[in-house]
């Protein structure tokens, strides 16, 4: 993971000598969850709220640019438990990590933007509460990696980002030596001030 945050951070500063704009600042958001569980006896459960706060970048590079983020994010998950011979119970799962999405996206009309890029996240504390003996075993990745795409609106030093999040699992079970299949689907809303 290191060397991936290394790698990204090195690309932003070399594009940032070729690009023809470079912004920096504050953003924090929204975000609706809901597990994907792919199994008989737990089930979805209902979406659930959390946010996001951190920074982040923007290099132009005419009517592309990159925009490489770091994110502190709080999201959670609730799914139902339903065996054949037991009561139906219900969990919630809280997921801290960091987030470090690196969008590619095209402008256009000078304030409209369109965006895809890998997420790659760190977990800081995720943990499912009050699981007793029913659900044992629980072992959240340290790290794994995912997709974000979505659309983006300028107005004036105000960005606003709404974008899907998801995992890549359904095309490979791992990038590189990272996980893909740790990951809330999640709509993500968010605003931003560029300082420069």
């Amino acid at each position: 993971m290191k060397k991936l945050i290394l790698s990204l951070a090195l690309l932003a500063f070399a594009l940032t000598g070729y690009s023809q704009g470079f912004s920096f600042g504050p953003k924090l958001g929204l975000s609706q969850t809901q597990l994907d569980l792919k199994s008989d006896q737990f089930k979805n459960g209902e979406s659930k709220f959390g946010y996001h706060v951190g920074l982040f970048a923007r290099i132009g590079l005419g009517s592309l640019y990159l925009q490489p983020e770091v994110l502190y994010t709080q999201t959670q998950g609730q799914f139902t438990f339903d065996p054949a011979d037991a009561p139906i119970k219900e969990y919630e799962a809280d997921f801290n990590r960091v987030d470090i999405p690196v969008m590619l996206g095209f402008k256009m009309f000078n304030f409209l933007r369109v965006q895809a890029g890998p997420i790659a996240s760190i977990n800081l504390n995720s943990e499912l509460k009050d699981a007793g003996n029913t659900v044992r075993d629980v072992k959240f990745e340290d790290a794994t990696v995912g997709y974000q795409a979505g659309l983006g609106l300028d107005i004036g030093n105000m960005i606003i980002d709404a974008k899907y999040e998801s995992s890549l699992n359904k095309m490979s079970s791992k990038v590189g030596n990272f996980n893909t299949d740790q990951r809330v689907n999640q709509w993500i809303l968010s605003v931003g001030f560029r300082l420069f």
